[in-house]
């Protein structure tokens, strides 16, 4: 069957301010099953070229493919943009089976299903297998309840199917890199780049991550498999930057170390970045010198909140000291760090964030990233927060980049005038300045300057989207009521409906 793969425009900071783009990998690594099944498969990439919802329509339906998936990295925030795609598709090409699939709409399949009747399957769960057995079905017209990880209209009632097992061997599912062809992908400042996965899932509770539910159990790629397909996309491909999307890549320090071990063996001139927790760079303290020579240059470092109690409240399982000692550790050893911190775990003030500046002023970390507790239904933290008042009902805006829970006796103004205040005062300051201008390391010293004039740009663009674009919610509405209201008919998970 011939089948299109699309990654829909996103209205998202990264996608439309970074001025570069990296390639879909949830979508090439369905697109591997697939092509590997024998389907004819083509990529869409309409975030990388930023094309409009019309002009993303009318190229699907001119396509003329059997079966059309689209999924988005940024899953509830890519929803709305999905569902009027597919109203749209629809229109155009009635005959056509369209697919859809990701966090999102892997844990709202229902009120997906009810809402958008142009949307024929939601595929939940991890897709590399799901979505070539529900293709293998659709092409030979046999009724989808017999595979599993599937959601659709049964007689007019959304029904889903038991989840698909776990993926034990994800070595055992092949990256469609082909598909990337004719997209220029970079990032970094203009080089070649990809997104990998080392490992999927994470040991970790805590409440406010979704990511856990989604994959279900942590998993790894074997250490030096993975090592050669970098070394592949960096000799055929000409990739120099690897992002790597894990949650906790180093959960299991073994292989982990293994893999360390196998790329800087390859001396090859890469430059890899990602996201790990502050423990476990202290735990390898020893051994950090691996890191840099594999090629890593920045890790983002979750630290969230400055206070112990909070932490301990959304079971970070982290500690002040060992965020502080991290970022000491990596610029050691030559590697950047970035420190993530995330507003309205707890109803702040302005003297919170006052402490706020003041810890991270302590922690001195390379560059900072202030997000916003962004609450999805599937997550524990949820269940804490439901009654809090939603102040950005557009779902488009939960990015983690918007406010949209209040706070009590704070403004949203002055909320996200204290937020780019800090922003200033941390990559203003005399020593971020002094490292930009001056850090001895070329390289280090040139990803500062690309960090920063992307940052530059997002400053001013934040504010003002904010004072003169960004619309609030009109009335009082609490986060149970935007979730479980009649416009969106959530139901928790324990509550759902399975096909028989």
């Amino acid at each position: 069957m011939r089948i299109l793969l699309v990654n829909p425009p996103h209205e998202a900071i990264g996608s439309r301010l970074a001025g570069e783009h990296l390639p879909p990998l949830g979508l090439l690594c369905v697109g591997g099953g697939l092509i590997d099944a024998g389907h004819e498969v083509s990529l869409l990439d309409a975030d990388h070229g930023n094309m409009g919802v019309a002009q993303v329509a009318e190229s699907i339906a001119a396509r003329g493919a059997d079966v059309v998936m689209l999924g988005h990295s940024g899953s509830t925030s890519a929803q709305p943009v999905i569902n009027e795609i597919t109203r749209r598709v629809r229109q155009a090409r009635p005959g056509g089976r369209i697919v859809v699939g990701g966090v999102f709409p892997t844990f709202h399949w229902e009120s997906v299903l009810r809402q958008n009747p142009q949307i024929d399957y939601i595929v939940c769960g991890e897709g590399e297998r799901v979505a070539p057995e529900l293709v293998g079905a659709i092409e030979r017209g046999l009724p989808v309840d017999g595979v599993r990880g599937v959601a659709y209209m049964r007689g007019g009632v959304p029904a889903r199917t038991p989840p698909a097992e776990v993926i034990g061997r994800l070595d055992d599912c092949r990256v469609a890199w082909e598909l990337t062809a004719g997209y220029r992908y970079t990032y970094w400042g203009g080089r070649r780049a990809v997104v990998v996965q080392f490992s999927r899932g994470c040991p970790h509770q805590c409440t406010y991550c979704g990511q856990r539910l989604f994959w279900r159990e942590y998993r790894h790629r074997d250490p030096q498999a993975f090592a050669d397909e970098i070394e592949m996309l960096h000799r055929t491909r000409g990739v120099e930057v690897f992002n790597f999307a894990d949650e906790n890549p180093a959960a299991d320090a073994a292989a982990w170390r293994a893999f360390l071990e196998a790329l800087a063996a390859k001396k090859l001139p890469l430059v890899l970045v990602g996201s790990i927790r502050a423990d476990s760079i202290v735990r390898d303290a020893g051994i950090l010198h691996l890191y840099r020579r594999a090629g890593f240059e920045r890790f983002l470092l979750g630290i969230e909140n400055y206070d112990e109690a909070t932490l301990r409240r959304i079971k970070k399982a982290g500690a002040t000291s060992s965020d502080r000692m991290a970022i000491r550790l990596l610029r050691e050893h030559g590697i950047l760090s970035m420190a993530t911190y995330v507003v309205g775990f707890r109803e702040e003030r302005v003297r919170d964030f006052w402490h706020s500046l003041k810890q991270l002023l302590s922690y001195d970390p390379d560059q900072v990233q202030l997000v916003y507790t962004t609450p999805h239904r599937w997550t524990p933290y949820f269940e804490e927060v439901r009654d809090r008042e939603v102040v950005l009902s557009d779902q488009r805006k939960w990015d983690y980049k918007h406010q949209v829970i209040a706070m009590k006796g704070l403004h949203p103004a002055l909320v996200i005038l204290c937020v780019k205040l800090i922003e200033l005062v941390m990559q203003a300051r005399p020593k971020a300045i002094g490292r930009l201008l001056f850090r001895r390391d070329a390289r280090l010293r040139r990803a500062m300057r690309w960090y920063t004039n992307i940052g530059r740009r997002v400053w001013f663009w934040e504010l003002w989207q904010f004072f003169f674009v960004t619309k609030r919610a009109a009335g009082k509405i609490t986060l149970s009521e935007f979730w479980d209201g009649p416009h969106h008919l959530v139901k928790k998970e324990r509550n759902m409906t399975h096909a028989d």
